[in-house]
């Protein structure tokens, strides 16, 4: 035998319970009660585009992916965050009407934030108790001191996690009005944030203020979202697109004011003021910009596009530039809490729009690369039926 040519060792003889009978049955190499994820039977039935992206990205179906043991919080754990969250929400209420103690406030502020990190952490597969601990016992520093700075501190790091908190807590999003849901979900989640900053009662320069959560809040996202959607080589070029369109329409929306009042001439920068001032004066608040053009949209089309593709993920990162502005959207004395409620409400029903009209442009494109296009009813529950079948844990269950 020559010797290029490798040789094979030599394999002791099996019956009928060896090795071949073994493969035959499909139980070779695996743990007795366990499933295997047979990729043919499970593509053969779908058309050939979406059999070569199934084949390209992995089985789809949720059975073949199902986690051996289960990352889903305990019913008490969940119970007892709801009631923290609920009885620190009522604090701070009761601080700003104001009723009870003047250390309610401050009370309740430190048990929203806690119970904040500690879903954040578990739905992170972080240790929920440490940083919760954490998290108390600089609360409770804090408010002991008494230190402006201490506690403008804690404020920002509290809007930061309601904001990426309000993101992360999504699940995908098969049609539109999940994706509503979803995006309405993280809106709440930044709101209750946003009530839990002004009871630390920070002194602040809004704008820095604004820009410091801002900025914390993408570094935390896209740090956990470069682990969600398998690091950049999951990007592809959709996906690259994606984040440099995003990162884009980011830079702009935070430098339009500024480009505006040093390049702007002066009848256009009257025109947009009275603008702004007609909708307060008549709607009673003006949509914030960047939750209504960049922050909600990418809430809606990511939570869309996770249920079929886990560039969505991607998406989803920039939807906390719209999640940021609504956990500080209290810290503006200038403005009344009414008018910032109208402000992200209206921020929120244009976001909505946009974000619709994205969704359906995805669609449309997707669906002719695809080789077909959902027209109708019937074609767009066909879509969902073959593409949105990507998987993943539950609201309570960790992701990573």
């Amino acid at each position: 035998m020559s010797r290029a040519v490798p040789r094979r060792r030599a394999e002791p003889a099996r019956g009928a319970g060896g090795r071949r009978a073994t493969q035959r049955h499909g139980t070779g190499g695996r743990a007795p009660g366990t499933r295997r994820a047979d990729a043919p039977a499970i593509i053969e039935h779908l058309d050939p585009p979406v059999r070569r992206t199934v084949a390209l990205e992995g089985p789809a179906a949720p059975a073949a992916v199902e986690p051996a043991e289960s990352t889903q919080a305990p019913w008490f754990e969940i119970v007892l965050w709801a009631v923290v969250v609920a009885a620190g929400l009522g604090a701070l209420v009761a601080g700003m009407l104001p009723v009870g103690p003047s250390w309610l406030p401050g009370a309740g502020a430190v048990a929203v934030a806690t119970a904040y990190t500690w879903v954040l952490a578990a739905r992170t597969g972080g240790r929920p108790v440490v940083f919760s601990v954490l998290t108390a016992v600089a609360g409770v520093v804090t408010l002991a001191l008494d230190n402006d700075e201490l506690c403008t501190g804690a404020a920002v790091v509290t809007a930061a996690i309601s904001a990426v908190l309000g993101v992360v807590i999504t699940v995908p999003a098969v049609r539109f009005i999940d994706a509503v849901r979803e995006t309405c979900i993280a809106v709440g989640v930044a709101a209750i944030g946003a009530v839990a900053v002004l009871g630390f009662q920070p002194q602040v320069d809004v704008t820095r203020f604004e820009y410091a959560v801002l900025v914390l809040s993408l570094l935390c996202a896209f740090t956990l979202v470069y682990r969600l959607g398998a690091g950049l080589h999951g990007l592809g070029t959709r996906g690259l697109f994606i984040v440099l369109f995003g990162a884009l329409v980011l830079v702009v929306t935070l430098l339009y004011a500024e480009m505006l009042r040093r390049y702007g001439t002066p009848d256009l920068v009257t025109t947009l003021l009275d603008g702004v001032h007609w909708s307060r004066d008549t709607l009673g608040a003006f949509p914030r910009p960047i939750e209504a053009v960049l922050g909600v949209p990418a809430l809606v089309w990511g939570t869309h596009m996770r249920a079929r593709r886990r560039q969505g993920w991607w998406v989803c990162a920039f939807g906390v530039a719209g999640t940021a502005a609504v956990s500080d959207a209290l810290v503006n004395p200038a403005i009344t809490v009414v008018e910032s409620a109208l402000s992200v409400f209206y921020g929120l029903v244009i976001g909505l729009v946009i974000g619709y009209v994205v969704v359906r442009i995805d669609l449309a494109v997707s669906g002719a690369r695809g080789g077909g296009r959902a027209v109708g009813r019937r074609g767009r529950r066909a879509e969902e039926a073959e593409s949105a079948v990507r998987p993943e844990p539950k609201r309570t269950d960790a992701l990573l």
